[in-house]
């Protein structure tokens, strides 16, 4: 019988911490559960029901790197499609750049999908619900969609 791992929090490296907290703060309604918001070890630890998600680290310059060998996406599961259409919503408020127009399916045929968007240190993210996004044509049709945006 196997181990069942599950993943715990994830850090990221961010350019601007304050930017970073207010937008995760915004997008996926976070709270703060500990910070250091001066001096040279800037951190904020972020998360919902008393569970941490994501870790941020004032500790880089530039954009998010694609190129790079590394983190490729984050992806976000919520319970159904109506909670990625506001997580849209939020998106678009905040200027955040989509990488598809709008909700998308994992694949052709699939009723699994979401956004595909980027925050603001270019760092490339999802949210997607398990159903509800087969309304729209897969925007790429020969390899999962979350593999190539």
């Amino acid at each position: 019988m196997g181990t069942a791992f599950k993943t715990g929090h994830v850090a990221l490296n961010v350019s601007d911490l304050d930017r970073s907290i207010a937008f995760y703060k915004a997008l996926f309604n976070f709270e703060v559960f500990g910070a250091r918001t001066d001096g040279d070890r800037r951190f904020a630890l972020l998360g919902a029901d008393g569970t941490l998600v994501i870790a941020l680290w004032e500790q880089s310059n530039g954009e998010f790197a694609t190129d790079l060998p590394g983190l490729h996406h984050l992806s976000f599961e919520v319970p159904d499609i109506e909670t990625v259409q506001a997580a849209e919503a939020t998106l678009e408020r905040l200027g955040a750049p989509l990488f598809y127009d709008g909700i998308v399916p994992h694949g052709e045929g699939a009723s699994s999908g979401g956004v595909f968007f980027a925050d603001p240190d270019g760092i490339r993210l999802e949210i997607y619900a398990p159903s509800g996004a087969d309304t729209a044509p897969a925007p790429v049709a020969d390899a999962p969609t979350c593999g190539f945006f």
